[in-house]
């Protein structure tokens, strides 16, 4: 069913073959895209977030993640954003943005 793929790396250039398993692994786990990285660029980059798993860092788990400035589009007051807006989708604050989103039903 499959078969190893040569993908480019987008970090380095270097060309690296995505194996069958791999590639059925990825499914396994639910994964619709290829990977960009080839193996050494992926370790690299998993290091520097952290000595590996990431799991957490800039999620609320006491990582400084990156906020940007921006105009909210619903009520045109500033807001903080832990995205950078890319300027082809409408920016919300919290207030806004939680107005937007359906209720949830509570299970408690």
């Amino acid at each position: 069913m499959y078969t190893d793929e040569r993908l480019t790396c987008t970090d380095c250039g270097a060309e690296f073959v995505f194996t069958s398993g791999e590639q059925e692994f990825f499914a396994s786990k639910g994964f619709q895209n290829k990977p960009n990285r080839c193996p050494d660029c992926r370790a690299v980059r998993k290091a520097a977030r952290g000595q590996g798993g990431g799991g957490g860092a800039g999620r609320g788990y006491g990582g400084n993640r990156e906020m940007y400035t921006v105009t909210c589009t619903g009520c045109g007051q500033p807001a903080e954003v832990p995205f950078q807006p890319r300027g082809d989708k409408p920016v919300y604050c919290r207030d806004c943005f939680a107005q937007r989103q359906p209720q949830r039903p509570s299970y408690r």
